[in-house]
């Protein structure tokens, strides 16, 4: 029973990485150009507080402990207003490429605040696996603003390693959490919470989106960003996370790039540089010397 749970959960975290892998195309498609990113938020917000309630229609309400509502509320804020917001102004400043392999570096982020808040112990190969990672980030984000990377910038990366930032904080922070209630009734909390909070400050800009402008191209993927990536990929996070540790969650991130820069190259919305593959690389070496040093110590126990 408990290898079925962790193979559901381990294809849960496949099935919603993959799905924010075509967020960050797509959202290049539509960002800034069609849609603002304040309205992106409120819409996407709006219709995942929508999802959030249709459960209710075949579950009853669970009650969730006063002390325990401050801590979802902080939650929403993290994770429906702060992640989101950087993301979207974030992917409106830069590349989808860039922007999904900076958004690798969660799983080092998590070891950072796990480490911090007494949860795990650093090793000496996870020193190192952090400083590559951390330094093939920087080295992205630094040479966003070079001249060949015409559709890259740092205020942009910059937004996009503090949504990294956030989810981070998200997975360590809210883990029990999940584990003591429902997923859909944490959901149900955070994107109500947080909908309701982002309502008055993005409503005008949700108004004025002027449908009769896009193509059928552009309202498609419009209509995709603003209705799978936000509600169902993060009921697959939170359904994992009930099982694996934040670290392995963390560590599916991997497939986002590879799908991103595909589907990014396919649609020709940026080329492939060599120094990005080479940054890529670091990235990816830091953060499998990260996942190695758990699986020994898994072993070891």
């Amino acid at each position: 029973m408990a290898t079925s749970k962790s193979i559901y959960a381990n294809v849960a975290l496949i099935c919603c990485n993959i799905i924010w892998a075509c967020d960050y195309p797509f959202y290049n498609l539509v960002l800034g150009k069609y849609v603002s990113p304040t309205a992106m938020v409120t819409a996407s917000l709006i219709i995942a507080a929508i999802f959030s309630l249709v459960p209710l229609l075949w579950e009853r309400a669970e009650r969730v402990e006063p002390y325990d509502r401050a801590k979802i509320l902080g939650a929403a804020i993290l994770m429906g207003l702060v992640r989101k917001l950087c993301m979207m102004f974030g992917l409106a400043h830069t590349s989808p490429i860039d922007g999904s392999i900076i958004s690798t570096t969660t799983p080092l982020l998590v070891l950072i605040l796990s480490v911090s808040a007494g949860i795990e112990r650093i090793t000496k190969g996870q020193v190192v696996g952090l400083l590559l990672g951390m330094a093939g980030t920087m080295a992205i984000i630094i040479t966003s603003n070079s001249d060949h990377h015409e559709t890259s910038s740092l205020f942009g990366n910059m937004l996009i390693i503090v949504s990294a930032c956030v989810s981070a904080a998200y997975m360590v922070w809210l883990r029990r959490l999940v584990s003591k209630y429902r997923v859909t009734t944490v959901l149900r909390w955070i994107y109500c919470s947080s909908a309701i909070v982002m309502l008055p400050f993005g409503i005008d800009s949700v108004l004025t989106i002027d449908v009769s402008e896009m193509s059928t191209t552009i309202l498609l993927a419009t209509l995709f960003v603003l209705i799978v990536p936000t509600y169902l990929p993060n009921l697959l996070l939170n359904y994992s996370l009930r099982v694996v540790a934040p670290t392995v969650s963390s560590v599916y991130s991997y497939i986002q790039p590879v799908v991103a820069i595909a589907i990014t190259i396919a649609m020709g919305l940026e080329p492939l540089h060599t120094d990005t593959i080479l940054f890529a690389l670091i990235v990816f070496i830091g953060v499998g010397m990260v996942v190695q040093s758990y699986k020994r110590r898994a072993n070891t126990q």
